[in-house]
C-alpha cells in the first residue's frame, strides 16, 4: 500500500503529553503549596486523573461543555479533600494552561521520524485537543513546521472516534481515504475511529495494551518502526 497522507494524533503520539502534563501539574502544585491539603503530589494527581478521565468521556458525549470540563477537573481534587475554594482552582488552572504549552518534551524518536517522513508524505495533525494549546505546544517543541495542516475536533464540534471528524479531515486536506493512514496512541479515539470509516491505522502502543477487538493495519511500539513501514 502506497500512502500519500499521514494523519498523526498529537498528544502522546508526537508531543509527550503525559510527561509534560505531570511536570506542569507538579510545578503548579508546589507553587500553591498544595502539600497543606494533600498527602503528596501523587495523592493529588491520582484524584485529578480519575475525575479527568470521566469528564472527558462526558465531554465527548456532549453532556458537558469545554468550560465545564475545565472547571470541574481542577476543582474536583480540592473538593475531594474538603477544600471548597473555586477561586483557587481557577487560578491553578490558569497557571497550568499558561505553562503547559511551553513544555517541549517529545515522544521518543518523534523529530527523527518526522524529518524522515516529511519529504515523502503530506503530514497532518488530527487531534481532540484545544486549539489555543495545540499550536503553541507544537511550536515550543519545534515540530509545527513538519505539518501541512492541523485539524482539531473543535473545528467541527465532535471528537474522535466519531466518523464525522475523520471524514472532515480527509475533506479539509483533499485526501483520498485509500491513500491515507491514521497514526495514534489511543485505541478508542484514533484506531477505532479510523477503522470505523475504513481508513488504515497504525496503533502506537505506548501503554502495552494486550487485548484487541480487531487487528490494526499496523501495530508499533516505537515511532521509529514507521521508518521501516513507510
Amino acid at each position: 500500500m502506497k500512502y500519500k497522507n499521514l494523519f498523526f494524533d498529537l498528544d502522546d503520539t508526537i508531543w509527550a503529553f503525559s510527561q509534560n502534563a505531570r511536570d506542569t501539574f507538579e510545578e503548579v502544585y508546589q507553587k500553591y503549596s498544595f502539600d497543606r491539603y494533600f498527602d503528596s503530589f501523587n495523592h493529588y494527581y491520582t484524584l485529578y486523573q480519575q475525575r479527568n478521565t470521566e469528564l472527558w468521556i462526558e465531554y465527548g458525549e456532549g453532556k458537558i461543555t469545554k468550560d465545564e470540563l475545565n472547571r470541574q477537573r481542577f476543582f474536583y481534587p480540592l473538593q475531594a479533600v474538603g477544600v471548597e475554594d473555586e477561586a483557587l482552582a481557577e487560578q491553578f488552572s490558569k497557571d497550568f494552561f499558561a505553562i503547559i504549552p511551553t513544555k517541549s518534551t517529545l515522544m521518543p524518536h518523534a523529530k527523527e521520524v518526522l524529518e524522515y517522513l516529511a519529504p515523502k508524505y503530506n503530514l497532518y495533525i488530527l487531534s481532540n485537543g484545544f486549539r489555543e494549546l495545540q499550536s503553541r505546544k507544537m511550536r515550543s517543541a519545534g515540530v509545527d513546521g513538519y505539518f501541512k495542516k492541523v485539524i482539531l475536533s473543535e473545528d467541527l464540534g465532535v471528537l474522535k472516534p466519531r466518523p464525522e471528524i475523520f471524514n472532515f479531515a480527509l475533506s479539509a486536506t483533499q485526501s483520498e481515504m485509500r491513500e491515507s493512514l491514521m497514526i495514534g496512541d489511543s485505541w478508542e479515539a484514533d484506531i477505532t475511529g479510523a477503522h470505523g470509516i475504513g481508513m488504515h491505522q497504525a496503533f502506537y502502543n505506548v501503554t502495552e495494551r494486550a487485548a484487541f477487538p480487531f487487528l490494526p493495519t499496523y501495530h508499533i511500539h516505537s515511532l521509529k518502526e514507521l521508518m521501516n513501514l513507510l
